[in-house]
């Protein structure tokens, strides 16, 4: 077990060209699936945390269960969307990392939107008599309520991030781990594992463990500053 870890540390320091590429689709799918879901869903948790109106609280509900939706049964919804018979077929994506983006996008964007949502919804009121009060426009407020949510916001992001880095599901189904193409970390270390590949598996396993640590270094860090 020794020899691995010292192996798998000498195949990370030699830039391995598989790694790398595991590594850069890892990144972009990720990267773009995080950055989406917060566009869509900071503004949305913005919306529901300072408002109130009639089926508010279903659309919370709503929400929050999908916050836990099992990532396979993710990926099988967008695989019977996406696969020969779906009615997605015409657009052939899957099995590429296109269709591993959108559906890291479904699972994550809910976690943003219920983030924001809790966090707009204990500052809002104050701030929305402080803006009537000033005569500013909806508009104005909104802006200023994103002002006021700019670490939570970071926050959102960062635990996006840290759940498309690390999930295995949706991705494995939808991508299928083909190496040189749609394998990113958590399925290439459970491929790779099964192989016997240890190697390259305890490699990629450091390296995700590195990035969730600086990820949860971050978060602690803003909640610091949000609590002052």
């Amino acid at each position: 077990m020794k020899s691995a870890f010292i192996k798998a540390i000498e195949l990370i320091l030699s830039g391995n060209a598989e790694l790398i590429n595991i590594l850069q689709v890892t990144a972009r799918m990720s990267l773009t699936s995080s950055v989406c879901a917060l566009l869509i869903g900071a503004p949305i948790g913005m919306w529901l945390g300072s408002r109130r109106f009639r089926g508010r609280d279903a659309l919370v509900v709503i929400n929050r269960t999908l916050m836990g939706t099992p990532p396979v049964v993710c990926g099988l919804l967008f695989y019977l969307l996406f696969s020969g018979v779906g009615p997605f077929r015409h657009l052939k994506l899957l099995f590429t990392v296109e269709i591993m983006i959108i559906a890291q996008i479904a699972l994550i964007t809910p976690i943003v939107i219920g983030n924001m949502e809790t966090y707009t919804a204990g500052i809002a009121p104050r701030m929305m008599e402080t803006a009537k009060g000033m005569g500013f426009s909806k508009w104005k407020t909104f802006l200023l309520l994103g002002n006021e949510c700019i670490y939570p916001i970071f926050s959102a992001y960062l635990l996006a991030f840290s759940r498309a880095i690390a999930e295995v599901g949706a991705v494995s189904m939808v991508g299928g781990a083909i190496a040189w193409k749609t394998n990113v970390m958590t399925t290439a270390i459970m491929q790779y594992t099964n192989r016997g590949n240890f190697t390259l598996g305890i490699a990629l396993g450091i390296i995700l463990m590195g990035a969730s640590l600086m990820i949860n270094i971050l978060i602690t860090l803003l909640q610091k500053r949000l609590s002052k």
